[in-house]
């Protein structure tokens, strides 16, 4: 499906996946989404602290409109299509400081982002996509999610099959399209950062 092309050799996986918003109604099957979980949990994280945790509703479910209604009107505007909507926390303290009291992590985010990582991957290979998204209404979300402090939202991710473009509005329709990537030259460097 994907007309991107690498420019060193890698798994089309990765080509495969990318972030649409026209997403077809059709549902998602339980056992399907907790693939999508199972290939999170094992994604790597400092010390095995598996700082990630999911919340999720699937569209017309009791959930479902409290989910919805906590992202921003902007992906509120494309993602009611979607099968399912996650959202992302870690946990910034997982550890054990040695008086037994909860000690922070400085890669709470990135070990989360690790296992976002897998979910979208192993979405991809099931034949679904998942978009992820920080246009989110936090504090309320935090609230209505009942999000213990220690925890941080990262993102919020829309499941499902790919929908019909001519759904979307204009704006939207035009840009639905897999996005190319900077050239590595832009992002690795060898040695240390370039003046």
């Amino acid at each position: 499906m994907s007309t991107r092309q690498p420019d060193h050799p890698i798994d089309p996986l990765f080509l495969e996946r990318w972030s649409p918003r026209a997403f077809d109604p059709a549902p998602i099957p339980e056992a399907d989404l907790h693939s999508l979980f199972e290939a999170a949990r094992w994604a790597p994280s400092a010390f095995n602290s598996q700082p990630w945790r999911f919340l999720y509703a699937r569209r017309g479910d009791d959930d479902w409109p409290l989910f919805l209604s906590l992202l921003i009107p902007w992906n509120q505007g494309w993602a009611h299509a979607a099968a399912a909507l996650v959202y992302i926390l870690s946990d910034t303290l997982p550890f054990a400081g040695k008086d037994g009291a909860p000690a922070p992590s400085l890669t709470h985010s990135f070990d989360a982002g690790a296992a976002w990582a897998c979910l979208a991957l192993q979405a991809t290979k099931l034949g679904y996509q998942a978009h992820g998204m920080s246009g989110i209404e936090l504090e309320r979300a935090r609230v209505e999610l009942r999000v213990p402090e220690r925890f941080r939202i990262e993102a919020a991710v829309a499941v499902g099959r790919l929908g019909d473009p001519a759904a979307l509005a204009g704006k939207l329709r035009d840009r639905e399209v897999p996005s190319g990537r900077r050239p590595l030259a832009e992002t690795v460097f060898h040695g240390r950062f370039p003046a």
